[in-house]
């Protein structure tokens, strides 16, 4: 497979997706299709964690078995992975040879029991920061017959890396302003009320919980459906954890 020459995206078409993007959502759909053909990649992913750090969701384009390969590399390599590691320590891009020679990367356990099961021969991964720690990052690979990572690919890759990071902290502290606004709409006790809905209890097991009669919690809980503007627990839950 042969890498092809010309870009159809340049690299501040993607800045200014991805500063157009109005929510996270958006900013995945802005830059994945297109985000292998830059890199010239046969294989990318995105990676955003939720605020406690654990993956919310993972995207790979480009393999015929993406699942399989996402799957076997958190099993078998995530741990193990000093590119991984590079980027989780240093917070900058890196590729397979800042830290291995060509030798030594392709008689790893690393290669030999992931990364070559999908002709993933050169990886390149870049790190997205907010607040100070790693909230996710993208991953490019190419296949054997592809040239490897070079330093212009690090460059660009710190440059959307650094616009990536940059508007994740801002449609954050967007969302987080708005949740707040929204819930400041409610009392003390309603918030409560709402807490105990978003882990499933029914209005008896909330009436028990809080102490109230059972009737109250259908009281209160109409007062917060007028108040948000929903009509089902389940629209007020969304509201309160996901307004934009």
């Amino acid at each position: 497979m042969t890498v092809p020459s010309t870009m159809n995206r340049s690299l501040h078409s993607f800045f200014q997706a991805i500063a157009d993007a109005r929510d996270e959502q958006e900013l995945r759909l802005q830059i994945m299709d297109e985000l292998g053909e830059h890199f010239q990649a046969q294989y990318w992913g995105l990676c955003l964690l939720n605020e406690d750090s654990h993956a919310a969701e993972v995207q790979m384009q480009g393999g015929a078995d993406t699942e399989g390969f996402v799957a076997d590399y958190n099993k078998l390599a995530r741990k193990v992975d000093p590119v991984l590691r590079y980027v989780i320590e240093h917070h900058a891009p890196a590729h397979e040879q800042l830290v291995f020679s060509p030798e030594v990367w392709k008689q790893s356990e690393l290669y030999q029991n992931c990364y070559a099961r999908y002709d993933h021969e050169h990886v390149m991964m870049g790190p997205i920061v907010s607040g100070g720690r790693l909230m996710g990052g993208v991953y490019f690979a190419r296949a054997s017959d592809a040239p490897a990572f070079d330093y212009k690919d690090l460059a660009d890759l710190t440059g959307l890396c650094l616009h990536l990071s940059s508007r994740l902290a801002t449609l954050r502290s967007q969302a987080k302003k708005s949740q707040s606004l929204v819930a400041n709409r409610l009392t003390p006790r309603e918030r409560e009320i709402a807490d105990l809905v978003a882990k499933g209890l029914t209005n008896a097991e909330i009436g028990a919980e809080l102490w109230i009669t059972q009737n109250s919690v259908k009281q209160a809980l109409k007062r917060m459906f007028r108040k948000l503007n929903v009509s089902a627990r389940a629209e007020l839950v969304a509201r309160l954890q996901d307004t934009v």
